[in-house]
């Protein structure tokens, strides 16, 4: 299986083959979905019902949705028609965690049902934390940081929404926290 990977540093793309514990960046037009290779063409992602795969253009959805699941699929059905690259975003900043932590966080929370909050806990912070052990969402801050006034309002009412739901998950959260610490 052949992907591309964005190299920032020489700001090219090249093909390689994922490695377990790379994440991966799925681009569904207005969005990207991200997820955790973990080998032998899976992947662990947190999965709204409506980025399960198949979903198509109901994906998009996945905005109103306040919990997900964390599960393990084939790379290839998830990414159906879209374009996807390894893209290790953090790894200039952060030091990934050992693959062998990576990968048993990653197994260990197969199946747990999670608050979902696309602002504060999205797939993106998902395998961020995994990796990082921090969660971030460059995604999220480059669509507040940009200022993007066409989105602002949306945004605006998105977060309004969003954050009602992460604050009534805000135990299970914590409890993912602890999970990987």
């Amino acid at each position: 299986m052949l992907c591309f990977c964005h190299n920032r540093i020489r700001k090219s793309i090249v093909q390689i083959m994922p490695q377990p514990g790379d994440l991966i960046e799925i681009f569904r037009g207005t969005y990207q979905h991200w997820a955790l290779y973990v080998g032998e063409g899976y992947i662990v992602h947190l999965c709204p019902p409506t980025e399960a795969a198949g979903a198509g253009a109901y994906s998009l959805v996945s905005v109103l949705c306040d919990t997900a699941v964390v599960t393990k699929e084939r790379l290839e059905e998830i990414v159906g028609k879209d374009r996807f690259l390894v893209n290790n975003l953090l790894d200039g900043e952060h030091q990934p965690r050992n693959i062998y932590d990576i990968l048993r966080d990653a197994r260990s929370l197969l199946g747990l049902e999670m608050p979902y909050c696309i602002m504060r806990g999205n797939c993106e912070h998902f395998v961020t934390e995994l990796r990082y052990g921090r969660a971030e969402s460059r995604q999220v801050y480059y669509a507040l940081g940009l200022g993007v006034r066409a989105v602002g309002v949306g945004m605006k009412a998105l977060n309004a929404a969003s954050s009602l739901s992460c604050v009534k998950s805000k135990q299970k959260r914590q409890r993912f926290s602890i999970c990987l610490g």
